[in-house]
């Protein structure tokens, strides 16, 4: 096939696509490469062709090496139940960091692999021209992630989960509202802060300084020892349950009861939030069911009893959200 590609004078994948009779390839590169294909005496392989029009029964799943540890155990589990059901096996490509060379990379080797379908549960906020090339003929699902021309995409509309968050503070009656942002490269933690600003702005309060974690609990905790000396802080938004964890620790360590003195709301609801001292006031994302129902639409298509709408930010009230202290 390199061959045929170097005669032609395309891509790889071009060939790929003109010899499985792809739409996106015009007639004349077309011709090309039947040209092409004679003068160098290229044969189909039967095996190659079997995994490339979607009979391996293997689904690519790609990941980001940092971020949330539950998060991303859970999409895994989802992901690997549902395949497993159907009789899919899964290959997992992880990613060190937010980087789209990486992503490349990471998506040709599972395309290289024969996959079936991808599911992207990376954040990219750009996409390169090469991710739309490869994930053109692999249908494609993200988990609120990467989104190229053609993926369909499962979550919860992010920026609303900002709004709720913010609102449920304010309805309470706190009069300014903090928050503590992920890293500035992800689409989620973008999102959820335009709806933290898109909040404020409505009750007519002006936003105070932006704090920045990187959704560990470590940059929760060292974050949360700057709040804990700013008195007037009554009320946080964080961006993610495992921050918030560490900000609730940097507060009692300090002398700041939650929800007493502060109170605390933040994303994610996973299983730890109810167990958290006090229980987490958070805003849930069901990801084991986004990892299952992203294969089932790999599956099944149109046909998969999966609802494509973005869900609604659902707030589960709990224990460290309270009504401000009488100053």
């Amino acid at each position: 096939m390199a061959d045929v590609a170097r005669t032609a004078g395309v891509s790889a994948q071009t060939v790929s696509r003109a010899l499985r009779g792809s739409p996106n390839v015009n007639p004349e590169t077309k011709r090309r490469v039947l040209v092409a294909v004679e003068q160098v005496g290229y044969r189909f392989n039967s095996a190659a062709r079997a995994l490339s029009s979607g009979r391996s029964h293997t689904i690519g799943l790609v990941l980001l090496a940092s971020g949330g540890y539950y998060s991303r155990s859970a999409v895994t589990a989802g992901v690997e139940a549902a395949a497993g059901e159907a009789g899919y096996a899964v290959n997992i490509a992880t990613i060190a960091a937010l980087d789209t060379g990486l992503m490349e990379r990471a998506l040709s080797k599972l395309a290289d692999q024969g996959v079936d379908g991808f599911v992207i549960a990376v954040p990219l906020i750009s996409v390169t021209p090469k991710m739309e090339d490869i994930t053109r003929d692999i249908p494609t699902v993200t988990l609120d992630g990467s989104r190229t021309a053609g993926a369909r995409v499962l979550g919860i509309d992010q920026q609303e989960a900002g709004r709720v968050a913010t609102q449920h503070l304010l309805d309470l009656g706190h009069r300014q509202v903090w928050h503590l942002s992920g890293p500035d490269e992800w689409i989620e933690a973008r999102r959820r802060r335009q709806g933290w600003q898109e909040c404020l702005a409505a009750a007519g309060v002006e936003a105070p300084p932006l704090l920045e974690g990187d959704w560990s609990p470590d940059s929760g905790y060292r974050q949360g020892q700057i709040i804990a000396m700013i008195p007037e802080v009554t009320a946080v938004f964080v961006a993610s349950d495992e921050m918030a964890f560490g900000v609730i620790r940097a507060l009692q360590e300090r002398g700041r009861s939650v929800p007493d003195d502060v109170s605390i709301v933040s994303v994610d609801d996973i299983a730890l939030a109810a167990y958290c001292s006090p229980p987490l006031t958070t805003v849930r994302q069901d990801f084991y069911r986004y990892g299952a129902a992203a294969v089932a639409l790999l599956l099944q298509g149109d046909d998969a009893d999966v609802d494509e709408s973005v869900a609604a930010a659902s707030l589960s009230v709990r224990a460290s959200t309270a009504p401000p202290r009488s100053r």
